[in-house]
């Protein structure tokens, strides 16, 4: 009896100790999510009464549900819009957004307008821009994706125009869908495109704008589209919410950045 005591009694101290970890929920960018996600790693490892949730679902919903106080903390892969200025935006990284092909695809080039005429449907087949005779699988972000968002104000498209085959959500599943299909074409996060092609995804990146796209060119300030990697935050930034804002941001987890193939902005 006095043993089964013992048992209850150690059984509801575990719990009640269960009980008292502090929890973190974060939400947002498909781009930023698995850096933040190793970042919560490490940071649970120093503190080993906090859990950190790392959920996807893109930009719009960091927004969103950081807003409703779903999420103590946003993931927003864009800097914050002039109606969204009762957030407040903490950058972790940059990155750029880029065009990319089948490895096995003979085009390595592209002007504006080729990138324009195939989105709005006009070029078809890929042997009106110099490549094989083969119809052109063009594949789009669904709405509510921040890199959506800057590949229509970058090349002043409108969503309607776009002429998609295929409309995928996060960065894998457009690198996934363009390895799998020697016709495709995409633009994705150039972090996630150079992280794949280290792992010998069938993938190219393709220059913009005359720019070679990768992270180099971005830490350099010469690619054209450039992005912040934010998190982001309603009211006064306290307690624990701060202290991990502060740890994404810091030489702690440049390592990680870079591991991500992202530009590091440690502070």
């Amino acid at each position: 009896m006095l043993k089964l005591l013992a048992l209850v009694g150690f059984t509801l101290s575990l719990s009640q100790f269960s009980f008292s970890a502090e929890k973190l929920v974060l939400t947002g960018s498909s781009t930023v999510a698995p850096l933040l996600g190793e970042i919560a790693k490490r940071f649970e490892k120093s503190h080993n009464d906090v859990r950190v949730d790392v959920q996807t679902g893109g930009s719009s919903r960091g927004i969103a549900d950081t807003r409703q106080g779903v999420a103590d903390i946003g993931m927003v892969s864009r800097a914050l819009k002039p109606s969204e200025k009762d957030l407040t935006a903490f950058t972790v990284a940059m990155d750029g957004i880029g065009m990319i092909v089948h490895s096995s695809n003979p085009i390595e080039k592209l002007t504006q307008e080729q990138i324009l005429n195939i989105y709005k449907g006009k070029v078809k087949s890929w042997k009106n821009v110099g490549g094989p005779d083969k119809s052109v699988t063009v594949v789009n972000k669904a709405e509510g994706r921040s890199t959506l968002e800057l590949f229509l104000k970058h090349f002043q498209l409108k969503p309607y125009e776009i002429k998609a085959s295929v409309i995928i959500g996060d960065n894998e599943q457009g690198i996934k869908t363009v390895a799998g299909n020697p016709n495709a074409i995409g633009y994705v996060s150039i972090g996630a495109a150079e992280f794949s092609i280290s792992q010998g995804v069938n993938i190219k990146l393709l220059p913009l704008n005359g720019i070679v796209s990768s992270t180099e060119n971005v830490r350099n300030g010469r690619f054209p589209l450039s992005r912040p990697l934010n998190l982001v935050a309603k009211g006064e930034v306290s307690g624990l919410k701060k202290q991990f804002i502060e740890f994404a941001k810091s030489s702690e987890v440049s390592d990680l950045v870079r591991d991500q193939y992202f530009v590091s902005v440690e502070q």
